[in-house]
Parts: C-alpha cells; sequence; structure tokens
C-alpha cells in the first residue's frame, strides 16, 4: 500500500506541473513571486505595485539623488 500512495502522489504533482505549463503555451503569465525574495535584499524588483516598504525606500532614494549636491547624503 505506501508504494501505491507514492505513485498516486507522483501522478497527482506530475498532472498540476503539467497544467501550470499548459497553461504557460496559453499566454497566462507565469507564476511569480511578490515583493520579497530578491527583492527584500535589494538585489531586484520587478514589481509594477511594489508593497509600501519599497515604495517609501524608493522615494527615500529618489530624495537623496535629487538633493543637488551630488553627494547624496539628502543634506543640500
Amino acid at each position: 500500500p505506501p508504494m501505491n500512495i507514492f505513485f498516486i502522489t507522483l501522478g497527482i504533482v506530475v498532472v498540476i506541473v503539467a497544467l501550470m505549463a499548459i497553461g504557460i503555451f496559453f499566454g497566462r503569465r507565469p507564476i511569480t513571486g511578490s515583493c520579497g525574495g530578491l527583492a527584500m535584499l535589494g538585489l531586484k524588483c520587478d514589481c509594477e505595485n511594489p508593497c509600501e516598504k519599497k515604495r517609501a525606500r524608493m522615494q527615500a532614494q529618489a530624495g537623496q539623488e535629487s538633493d543637488g549636491d551630488g553627494d547624496g547624503d539628502g543634506k543640500p
């Protein structure tokens, strides 16, 4: 019986992966992460609508870069 459970579980996983692949073929968006993962480390963020923390960091960085004196310290 344990081997039967293994094959049933394997079959279910294979069917789910196949359905996801078929969805990609028909033009649906692939499964993507949120603003977590690499985005939380500051390495990458491809989010169209970033989370509040990311938006706050982006605004703070924009403020530092546009302070006018070019040193990026946020002070004129």
